[in-house]
């Protein structure tokens, strides 16, 4: 009898599904596009504008400019990945709208108080968003950590 070849589990895990999920590619085919769009928005709006622009106005399209941009980057590095990512994805998205709910919170609550309004609206909305993302965040880490020590597990006992 001949012996079958023994399969890593890396192995395994390649021969089960493609790299990326049809869903996952469509996620990172909407979030490039959007993105792209997005940045492609803010620039000819900013470039549109007549005269000159306030110097917080120019911040506000700068940094909704580079959130888009950001969103583009992470659709184009998704789509370019060729290997499981055990929720890379995921730790990464979180993490870009973490970042965005934070800057933009705070640009919201400078602005309020720059005009004498009350900062509490801005900052319960802002805040809502805030503990969104991170929820979203501490749930991919945690998704990340469980399909790493799966890995591992699998690992230790192919070794054995």
């Amino acid at each position: 009898m001949t012996e079958e070849p023994r399969l890593s589990a890396q192995d395994i895990i390649e021969r089960l599904a493609p790299a990326l999920s049809r869903r996952t590619r469509i996620r990172a085919l909407a979030a490039l596009l959007a993105g792209l769009a997005g940045a492609v928005f803010m620039v000819t709006l900013w470039w549109s504008e007549p005269g000159s622009l306030p110097d917080r106005t120019q911040l506000a399209f700068a940094v909704l400019t580079a959130f888009c941009l950001a969103w583009a980057g992470y659709g184009g590095w998704l789509l370019t990945r060729r290997v499981v990512l055990f929720a890379t994805d995921q730790v990464v998205a979180a993490w870009i709208g973490l970042a965005a709910s934070l800057v933009t919170t705070a640009v919201i609550a400078v602005v309020a108080v720059q005009r004498g309004a009350g900062v509490g609206v801005p900052l319960a909305a802002g805040g809502l968003f805030v503990a969104l993302a991170l929820g979203l965040a501490v749930r991919a880490h945690a998704r990340q950590a469980a399909l790493l020590r799966r890995l591992r597990e699998l690992t230790d006992r192919e070794e054995r």
